[in-house]
């Protein structure tokens, strides 16, 4: 069967008055009109559906199949990779067509979503017999029942279970002539989480990068901004202006009150007026996205500014805490620590690397959970055991108060409540309880009483996806139920049943119940017996149907009855399973918000555990913090490169760093920062080097332990790197642009409680130019800003600052050459590299012999200003601007050696005496000539 002929098949089973081809709808006059034929019904029925969804793909429910038209057709064909086909003119063009079987949409939508696209999902509302019934000319009735979009999906095929899929809103307002202040507004309707807070301008871009949301939304003006325009181009979320003006904050409290059914706002805390007019925002989205159905949401939770250590777009990348630069999980700082079990875990262990805690009260409490479960193994063990059998809560109860829910839902949440009961046993057990264990062996001592066995006593063991399906409640469950299956599987039982009854009643042993087309179930009896039903007192019980030559047919209202039971059978049992589904749906909704607190309850136990397994695993240890401008760290290791060489059988070494200022300065009230200048050959470990120290420092202030002997760190306030070098140029920007503008960022924003992390500042440029760069941002970071810094450099200059200012200090990586080969011991050091070794890595990376050679020579002229310790020359004095000796000529090709190739040609083992003298005559003349 052709693609058109199958199409067309699908067509007439959906709506069979339909004509076959479907023609363009008429121009405007008689004339026109009368050349080309008006639009199918169907074709004006979907024309008008997308017209009142603009900017959306519309899949168009037509039986089994979403079927898209016109140019929503040639997007999704080319997106998803799909047969692109035809269906009818318009306009006297071909209608493109393509469609995806409605049993997989999910997976189109997955990617079509993953692209950026929206789609608006229409459905059939009602049956295609009760539209024939209104005439030829009625198509069956359509709705688009769901806008899908990122930031608003709640199927877990669609979601990516260890991420959470953050929906973010924003407003403004001016907070002086040049600058803005945001509200921002983040929701997750797959876990109904909901938080808002304020940020100025400046500090967006970091804020987005920490919630790293799948769709923004926001107001025209706002999107229109050209001083966003970056923003806009840099973030990996889909971006929706609503093409609305600025939000109304009076509205948008209102719509907050009617969310949570509340007066007064009061007792959610404080809100600004532009967290107000986001959260409105946010709503409203929600609102139009979902048709009206309301999103189970929690209360709206605060997030003041400065609670969480900043990191902007560039740091996230450079380090790679949640992806690595390729953009892949695999090999970041986030797939090297990641222990949890479970998915909601996964989540909050992946949002505390993002926006690790600078609350010091906090961490400690994060500290102390870990410690006591690296000291409790067998607690550990049996919690993690626990944990792993608890499917995701949240996104179940999500799911289940907007409607989309399934049995196997109900049965995530029967199995999570039940681990929950049997983690809060365990616990009970456990003693005194320190920090988030404590709090969250409170929360789950009480939840899901009841409910669990509601839920195990009602589902089935093995449960279908979708509630339609049917044959989710267990047998037993209710007798109504029963009966309905029974009369569904087993008709004829209850048939014979009857008739045995009937029979014996009226002592006519060949009575017999029957069926046919025409009179449906009967009791046919001998004629005889029939003359005497007609009588008292059979007649009040059996009603004449038939009489035939021989028999007459009979029925009663108990056999109507059943029948009317068989027939209805199936729709009844499905009927009443529904029914209890909406009714074990909601008993869950009425213990909604303890469901809630206990999948959170239960996602940081397994982060808890999580470090502490990794702890033990790795031997980590607890970092010390304080509000002091301590760095101090011992015997620290790069926890990705270690997994990586442990992988492959190799040893890590170790390296301790100290960034700490004095303690005389500490006592004056003038503590700052210490900077180290960090020197040494390509390939040595620099880089790992700086980014293990900002690795740890993120760690420990996420309320993890640490990959190290020990460490003593100050809080961080604001983290800072810049390391590696890449070009922007689809903004005209290179990779020397690039460069400056992250250090400009940083020396503008870094405070004295910042560490801030450079690596090869000034060398995207000419050479006197770069060193006058990281000199002079080296000076002010020791005399304006006073942080906590690692600076790596190739600049061998800088290193005889260390003289001149107080709180600078060098370090290098040491090597040793052996018979001519550079070896990296990959050691930090106190003191200054004198050398680059560059020449050696170049010959490592295999460029030309004759290239190294030609290196090694112009090296030794520019280095002959300075004695050959490798400083570079003034410049009157550098070679360069003199002549330089030419290059030398190349080997000449060796002459052929005739005693050699006699020699090879010999085989000593297959020479008779006579030609092994021979031979050794010929050697001899050889030799002589």
């Amino acid at each position: 069967m052709t693609m058109d002929s199958d199409l067309g098949r699908r067509l007439l089973r959906d709506e069979p008055h339909e004509p076959a081809d479907d023609a363009p709808p008429p121009p405007r006059g008689r004339r026109a009109a009368a050349a080309e034929p008006a639009a199918s019904p169907m074709m004006a029925q979907y024309i008008e559906i997308k017209a009142a969804n603009p900017g959306l793909l519309l899949f168009y429910r037509m039986g089994d199949f979403y079927e898209l038209f016109f140019e929503d057709a040639e997007v999704a064909s080319r997106a998803l990779g799909i047969v692109l086909t035809k269906r009818g003119k318009h306009g006297g063009a071909d209608i493109p067509m393509c469609g995806v079987p409605v049993e997989r949409a999910d997976d189109y939508l997955q990617r079509l979503i993953a692209l950026g696209h929206r789609v608006a999902v229409c459905e059939q509302t009602e049956d295609p017999a009760e539209a024939r019934k209104r005439g030829s000319k009625s198509v069956v009735r359509r709705e688009v029942v769901r806008l899908v979009t990122p930031g608003t999906i709640t199927e877990e095929r669609l979601l990516d279970p260890a991420r959470a899929n953050l929906l973010l809103a924003l407003a403004r307002r001016r907070a002086s002539e040049s600058g803005w202040t945001y509200g921002l507004a983040a929701v997750d309707i797959s876990t109904g989480r909901f938080t808002l807070s304020e940020i100025d301008g400046q500090g967006l871009p970091a804020e987005i990068a920490r919630l790293e949301p799948r769709e923004i939304v926001m107001a025209e003006a706002i999107h229109a901004d050209p001083d966003l325009a970056r923003l806009w181009r840099d973030t990996s979320a889909a971006v929706t202006p609503l093409g609305r003006g600025e939000a109304d904050p009076a509205s948008a409290e209102r719509a907050l009150k009617e969310q949570f059914g509340v007066a007064t706002l009061d007792g959610f805390g404080a809100f600004s007026r532009t967290e107000i007019a986001a959260a409105g925002t946010v709503l409203h989205y929600i609102a139009r996205t979902q048709l009206g159905a309301r999103v189970p949401l929690s209360p709206p939770a605060r997030q003041g500014a400065g609670g969480s250590l900043l990191i902007d777009a560039a740091t996230r990348t450079n380090l790679e805490l949640t992806r690595t630069l390729s953009g892949e999980r695999a090999g970041s700082l986030l797939a090297a620590i990641d222990r949890t079990v479970g998915a909601a875990g996964a989540r909050l262990l992946a949002e505390r690397l993002a926006g690790p805690s600078t609350d010091l009260a906090l961490i400690r409490r994060r500290h102390d959970a870990v410690a006591f479960l690296v000291a409790e193994g067998a607690l550990r063990a049996e919690l993690r055991a626990d944990l792993a059998r608890a499917p995701d809560m949240a996104r179940a109860l999500s799911r289940i108060g907007v409607g989309r829910a399934g049995p196997r839902d109900l049965a995530a949440l029967r199995d999570g409540l039940d681990a929950a009961r049997s983690i809060a046993t365990r616990l009970a057990g456990a003693g005194a309880l320190p920090g988030e264990i404590g709090k969250a062996a409170r929360l789950l001592a009480t939840v899901g009483d009841g409910l669990v066995e509601t839920l195990a006593a009602a589902l089935a063991d093995e449960l279908p996806l979708v509630r339609r399906d049917g044959n989710f409640v267990r047998e037993g469950y209710r007798a109504e139920l029963d009966e309905a299956r029974a009369l569904q599987s087993d008709s004829r039982r209850f048939v014979a049943g009857l008739q045995t009854r009937y029979a014996a009643e009226t002592g006519c042993r060949s009575l017999r119940i029957k069926h046919n087309n025409l009179l449906g179930f009967y009791i046919e009896v001998p004629q005889a017996v029939g003359e005497t039903l007609l009588k008292d007192p059979w007649r009040e019980t059996f009603v004449h149907r038939q009489t035939m030559v021989d028999a007459m047919r009979f029925t009663s209202v108990e056999l109507g009855e059943l029948e009317s039971r068989i027939a209805n059978a199936a729709g009844r049992a499905l009927a009443l399973e529904l029914e209890i589904f909406e009714a074990l749906a909601a008993a869950v909704m009425d213990q909604a918000a303890a469901i809630n607190a206990a999948a959170t309850a239960l996602a940081a136990l397994d982060v808890a555990a999580s470090h502490a397994e990794l702890a033990v695993e790795l031997d980590w240890t607890r970092p010390v913090l304080d509000e002091s401008l301590t760095f101090r760290v011992e015997g620290a290791r790069h926890p990705v490169v270690e997994a990586a060489l442990r992988q492959a059988g190799e040893p890590f070494i170790a390296n301790s760093c100290d960034l700490s200022g004095s303690e005389n300065e500490a006592r004056s009230g003038r503590e700052a920062g210490q900077i180290l200048i960090v020197t040494g050959p390509n390939m040595g470990g620099k880089s790992t080097f700086l980014r293990q120290n900002a690795l740890i420092a993120v760690l420990a202030q996420m309320g993890a332990f640490v990959p190290a002997r020990s460490a003593h760190l100050g809080l961080v306030d604001r983290l800072f790197s810049r390391v590696g070098a890449a070009d922007d140029l689809a903004r005209g920007h290179s990779t020397f642009m690039v460069e400056m503008v992250e250090t400009a960022a940083i020396l503008n924003q870094a405070t004295r409680r910042s560490l801030v992390v450079l690596d090869e500042i000034g060398r995207g440029t000419a050479t006197f130019d770069g060193l006058s760069i990281a000199w002079a941002c080296l000076e002010h970071l020791h005399e304006v800003t006073g942080c906590r810094a690692l600076f790596a450099t190739h600049f061998h200059e800088l290193t005889g600052l260390a003289r001149r200012l107080e709180r600078l200090s060098n370090a290098t990586l040491k090597v040793t050459e052996w018979k001519g080969d550079v070896v990296f011991l990959h050691e930090v050091v106190p003191g200054a590299a004198d050398r680059s070794y560059g020449l050696q890595v170049a010959r490592l990376a295999g460029l030309p012999a004759s290239v190294i050679a030609r290196a090694k020579v112009i090296l030794a002229d520019l280095e002959k200003g300075d004695g050959g310790r490798g400083r570079r020359a003034p410049v009157a004095e550098l070679p360069l601007f003199a002549a330089l000796p030419p290059a030398p000529e190349p080997p000449p090709a060796p002459k052929p050696d005739a005693l050699r190739d006699l020699l090879g040609g010999l085989d000593p083992d297959g020479l008779t005496p006579r030609e092994a003298l021979d031979a050794l005559y010929r050697l001899k003349a050889a030799r002589d000539a």
